[in-house]
């Protein structure tokens, strides 16, 4: 696995591991293929495991803490605070004061039964929370010893560049693929203006770009995406309509439609970083299998063709109010 570096400092893998499905979101899933799924990563070279506290709630550390045990030294474990749950799953909103951050930190380090977290994104901005006292607190963890990158997820350009006047942000981690291309607007331009690195959550479109869904019936009652706006109704017929194109230069490529769209979102640029989540070893070795395809100037002008920005019918969320603009 190639290596890419995010902001100044940070080498990781081409290509990331998300680990939330494995504890919540997308139905059951079985911990023991979990871990192996995670073990298999590390042995193809996936170094950057991504999870955060209110995965689970709370069990995704613990789980990402029990895979890498006795591999510390070849992992580049990055998680986040921000989204406040309960024990028994409640929302409680949204924080980023200090004393919350320094909580935050030493709940992570503790579950995931490590002595610094590589990457420390805050996960939602919180509008009532000056970001300068929430990335104060973050720069203490870091001389602290506790962090040693830090990162923001779902940030807007204004935020980002407040932010690092604080302390350098070394990625900056949003939702991204051919059917989310809002960051290259304004989001793409701001980071790399700064030298901060993207990392992309969701290239596969929460895994609708796999082509592996055909019905919003395919997925179990207890799957966000089931009550997700792109998957529902005519959303989904159109949508459905974006697979079938890229599927379509998938399969004269002789690669698979998740593939492609992997291979897409790498050769956005170096600084670009995919963490495509799966709960399966086969489905982690497919994804893997995706860095080493090149895409000609050819492929890219016919991706932009099929998925230019603003083809995906619905929103991201069925409730956009977190994100920060």
């Amino acid at each position: 696995m190639k290596t890419r570096k995010l902001g100044q400092g940070l080498e990781v893998s081409a290509e990331g591991l998300g680990c939330m499905g494995m504890s919540e979101f997308y139905g059951d899933a079985d911990e023991g293929e979990a871990v192996r799924t995670i073990e298999r990563a590390l042995e193809l070279g996936v170094n950057l495991l991504d999870t955060a506290d209110m995965y689970g709630p709370f069990t995704n550390e613990k789980l990402v803490g029990r895979a890498i045990a006795g591999h510390r030294d070849d992992v580049v474990v990055a998680t986040k605070f921000g989204n406040v749950r309960g024990e028994n799953g409640e929302r409680l909103g949204i924080r980023g004061d200090a004393e919350y951050v320094r909580q935050a930190c030493d709940a992570s380090l503790q579950r995931l039964g490590v002595e610094h977290i590589d990457l420390y994104y805050q996960h939602r901005v919180d509008k009532a929370v000056e970001i300068e006292e929430t990335v104060g607190a973050m720069k203490e963890l870091v001389d602290a010893g506790k962090v040693r990158h830090l990162g923001l997820s779902e940030a807007a350009p204004d935020t980002i560049r407040r932010a690092q006047a604080v302390h350098p942000i070394s990625a900056l981690q949003t939702e991204y693929s051919l059917w989310t291309r809002d960051p290259e607007d304004r989001i793409l331009p701001t980071v790399r203006e700064l030298g901060i690195g993207f990392v992309a959550y969701s290239p596969l479109g929460r895994g609708f770009l796999s082509g592996r869904f055909q019905s919003p019936d395919d997925f179990a009652d207890d799957d966000f995406r089931k009550h997700h706006p792109r998957f529902q109704g005519e959303n989904f017929r159109k949508n459905l309509e974006l697979v079938e194109r890229v599927k379509q230069i998938a399969d004269e490529k002789g690669v698979s439609a998740g593939q492609l769209a992997l291979a897409w979102v790498m050769a956005q640029g170096d600084d670009v970083v995919p963490i495509p989540g799966t709960t399966k070893v086969k489905n982690l070795e497919e994804n893997v299998a995706a860095a080493e395809i090149e895409l000609s100037d050819d492929d890219l002008a016919r991706l932009d063709e099929v998925a230019p920005k603003g083809v995906a019918a619905g929103d991201r969320y069925s409730d956009m109010s977190s994100i920060d603009s």
